[in-house]
């Protein structure tokens, strides 16, 4: 048998026994798929959430320009209710009832506000800040000298999906190639099977390849249910003009995990100490990588430690063609970078590398 035909025999063995194993499907492609359903669902067209604010007794300039607001984004923005209790209503806001409390007395305007949520305590801040300026302006009579307008740079039609989509796929990519690659190792040589396909007809370097090969496969599978589910229209999802430079992010992405996964394989001697040593690098890398949240919003340390993980680069990469808009060769940078992480723990991996489990 030519070694182009062992190499065919072998990927279709190993993608055979991929397929009934319902665990390893189950992990591969129906978990991280469950994680998508759920963040997708949730967050994948949610706007910025509308600000609860009591108004403690009358507040004329906040409810005229609610009144008043010919395109209704006021309205979107802001839901107010009214209680004259001063006491129950600061207590509201305390207990996070209420976003903020608004009292007006003349010409002042005081906000209470709980420091617990910065985020729309801030958004209270502006929109009333806001809404003085113009009542201001109004009552001058002067048209304002300068006026502002803000424009989103991607296209209005991206949603929250654009964004999950590509950052729980990564996560998904690295668990499947670090638990799968590890795994497969520690068990070929604790069972000896390492040592009966060193004496085969069939070279290793075949049989690694024919692994290889089926895990792209399966990941690029993964990339095509991603993006088929995504694109329902319960979900949205609208994918950019250079989308297609994810399959070589993929790819590169895989073949990356492939070697840290063959690293911690050549390294532990029981599968028991793979599975947790990878999971030790798995779970903090899919928080630091980006893949559960954005890390703008994360604080100046975790975003300088986030550069020493692989996947923030399959991530950033994906999300620039699938999700911002960018061009292709956007991409190459986070390629490089993931091609030269895969070179140097593929070495390592050789180095450590044992036949036998003893």
């Amino acid at each position: 048998m030519s070694t182009f035909e062992s190499f065919k025999s072998l990927s279709r063995a190993l993608f055979l026994g991929f397929r009934r194993d319902r665990g390893a499907l189950f992990f591969t492609i129906l978990f991280p798929l469950l994680f998508l359903v759920i963040f997708g669902g949730v967050f994948g067209k949610q706007s910025t959430g509308k600000v609860e604010i009591v108004e403690i007794g009358a507040v004329p300039v906040l409810d005229q320009a609610i009144a008043h607001d010919p395109s209704g984004d006021l309205r979107k923005t802001v839901k107010t209710t009214r209680n004259d209790d001063r006491a129950a209503a600061l207590k509201k806001v305390g207990k996070g009832d209420a976003d903020a409390a608004v009292e007006q007395s003349g010409g002042r305007i005081v906000i209470h506000y709980s420091g617990a949520d910065q985020v729309k305590s801030g958004v209270v801040q502006s929109v009333v800040q806001q809404v003085a300026n113009s009542a201001n302006l109004a009552a001058t009579g002067r048209p304002p000298t300068y006026t502002v307008a803000g424009q989103q740079v991607e296209d209005k039609s991206i949603k929250g999906i654009n964004f999950f989509t590509p950052s729980l796929l990564g996560w998904a990519l690295a668990s499947a190639g670090m638990f799968g690659a590890s795994q497969t190792l520690v068990l070929w040589r604790t069972k000896g099977l390492l040592r009966r396909l060193q004496l085969a007809p069939v070279p290793i370097p075949t049989v690694f390849g024919a692994r290889v090969v089926v895990s792209l496969g399966i990941a690029l599978g993964q990339l095509a249910v991603f993006l088929l589910v995504a694109q329902l229209p319960f979900f949205g999802l609208k994918l950019q003009n250079a989308w297609w430079m994810s399959i070589p992010l993929v790819i590169c992405g895989v073949l990356t995990f492939l070697a840290l996964g063959m690293l911690v394989g050549a390294w532990a001697k029981t599968q028991e100490t793979a599975q947790t040593v990878t999971q030790l690098i798995v779970l903090p890398m899919a928080f630091l990588g980006g893949s559960f949240f954005p890390l703008d919003y994360a604080p100046k340390w975790m975003q300088v430690l986030s550069y020493i993980f692989p996947l923030r680069y399959l991530n950033e990469g994906m999300l620039n063609v699938m999700a911002r808009g960018l061009g292709p060769a956007s991409a190459l940078p986070q390629m490089g970078i993931l091609l030269g992480i895969a070179i140097v723990a593929g070495a390592i991996a050789a180095r450590l590398f044992r036949w036998d489990a003893a």
